[in-house]
């Protein structure tokens, strides 16, 4: 909105301004409900030019200066193209255009550089090819209120962020990320927060990407501490990359390089790379047992240059391990995708069903004598937590033992929605931000009356980390095995001394 455009009797008191090394910006003063605190929400902010036309495939350039004062007042265009209800569980609107690169910031203190709060970072997640920081449950006004400057940011997804294109630079939406993070060195104290004291966090593929910057040498003096929530990473390698790119090609009928991926709309590209994994077999499990085998098919890239190895190794080599780090999951991420083969699923062994999936006979029989309570509930509750457990959950483990001697907590969000009928994927994030009075999606996801006590552990936990980097319970690296429980009993809280023990037999 323009100055011209704004009406005579507004009340300018509801605004303010910042500076950025760009040039000045314009938020809005909104109340903190419950609270005496304003908060101020500055959206769509750019970090970096627009990635389109000659910028296309490029790492991202700086945005240009521009004079007077420039309205942040809505989110910016977001990289994904589509809504997203079919494939999430989070309200994440698609806003069209083409300034992708922004990021939204709400603060308490804007204009106040002695201020010097505590910063989060949030990266969003949607498996590297969805996904959008303009979502209502990524709203920071809770960190405001509890004196947590909060920030989200956007980067290009699928192809168009990930693929593998001779001619151009590699994870172009890393690249995003750290440009974000470079925006946030240069500005953030502009707007009350210190830039010394950033967390970054994600939830799904945002959690990865807080693991995939842990381990990344170029990102290691852009943050001091990080929290992964249900992190999925996705290290890919160069010969899969390069493979799904040459087969999109084909599939657009171009050349596999950077002139030839340039002629083809964005959004036909996006619906080529999903057409680049379709199985033609007619065998159900089979984009199952690849997601289990390769993992996810887009995101990061070890490309030997910004990612010189794959992030499990690289956090085993120390790198990063000057940083606290906050890790977990939900308990059954997945199970309500198998859930709904339930009727199909009970008459076929528990046993033979995880065979089909690729797991041998020995850690096959283990796992499942670990899992008795999970066995006692059904094939389908099997499965599911299995896809979980090699997912998101035995990662967890692997992080946090790789992580040695390096301050790390771990935890496990525990709490059934009964709306959905499981602790599953993405359920944790409104109680994250405190967002259970968010108007949009909560009842389908957390029921009528989720637990605002949970809301309280989990949120406090978060500040806590922010604030003094202690989330609030043993580390794992100081008794390993420690594991904080989101959602036991009447006070929503629990520790138990080897929390992921039934994940042992898939490491």
């Amino acid at each position: 909105m323009a100055d011209s455009d704004r009406p005579a009797d507004e009340d300018e008191t509801r605004y303010v301004e910042v500076d950025t090394r760009a040039g000045r910006v314009r938020g809005a003063w909104r109340p903190v409900p419950g609270s005496d605190v304003r908060s101020a929400a500055f959206l769509g902010i750019p970090f970096a030019q627009p990635p389109v036309g000659d910028l296309r495939f490029a790492a991202p350039v700086p945005p240009e200066p521009w004079d007077g004062v420039r309205d942040a007042l809505v989110y910016g265009a977001t990289p994904q193209r589509t809504p997203l209800a079919e494939v999430t569980l989070i309200p994440e609107p698609s806003v069209p255009g083409d300034a992708t690169l922004n990021v939204n910031v709400f603060t308490p203190r804007p204009g106040d550089p002695d201020a010097a709060l505590p910063v989060i970072v949030w990266i969003h997640g949607g498996g590297f090819t969805a996904g959008s920081p303009a979502s209502s449950w990524y709203d920071g006004t809770a960190f405001n209120r509890d004196g947590v400057v909060t920030v989200t940011v956007s980067y290009r997804l699928g192809f168009d962020g990930f693929g593998w294109i001779p001619g151009a630079p590699a994870n172009r939406g890393v690249r995003d990320w750290l440009a974000a993070l470079e925006w946030v060195r240069d500005n953030v104290a502009a707007f009350g927060g210190d830039p010394g004291r950033v967390t970054i966090a994600g939830q799904s593929a945002g959690g990865g990407a807080v693991l995939t910057l842990l381990g990344m040498p170029a990102a290691q003096d852009l943050f001091h501490a990080a929290w992964s929530l249900s992190g999925a990473l996705a290290n890919v390698s160069k010969e899969r990359a390069g493979t799904l790119s040459a087969k999109i090609a084909r599939l657009a009928g171009v050349s596999a390089n950077r002139a030839g991926f340039a002629s083809v709309d964005e959004g036909v590209l996006a619906g080529l790379q999903d057409k680049a994994l379709h199985d033609d077999s007619g065998d159900r499990l089979a984009g199952i047992r690849t997601l289990l085998e390769d993992g996810l098919s887009w995101g990061p890239v070890v490309d030997g240059e910004l990612l010189p190895q794959p992030t499990i190794e690289a956090i085993r080599s120390g790198m990063g391990a000057d940083k606290p780090l906050v890790l977990g999951a939900a308990d059954d991420e997945f199970t309500m995708v198998t859930d709904a083969a339930k009727a199909k699923l009970r008459w076929i062994p528990a046993g033979l069903a995880l065979g089909k999936l690729g797991l041998p006979p020995r850690p096959r029989r283990e796992y499942l004598a670990a899992n008795r309570p999970q066995r006692r509930l059904g094939t389908a509750a099997v499965l599911g937590r299995y896809v979980t457990d090699v997912v998101f959950r035995a990662p967890v483990v692997r992080i946090a033992d790789a992580r040695g001697d390096a301050t790390t907590w771990v935890y496990r969000f525990v709490w059934v929605s009964p709306s959905i009928g499981w602790a599953c994927h993405c359920l944790d994030v409104p109680f994250w931000f405190d967002r259970l009075g968010s108007p949009e999606g909560i009842p389908h996801l957390a029921g009528d009356h989720p637990p605002q006590p949970l809301a309280d552990a989990v949120h406090g936990a978060a500040v806590a980390f922010a604030r003094e980097t202690r989330p609030g319970w043993t580390p794992w690296s100081a008794q390993p095995g420690t594991t904080r429980l989101f959602g036991v009993g009447p006070s929503a809280r629990d520790v138990l001394p080897d929390g992921y023990a039934s994940v042992r037999a898939l490491l």
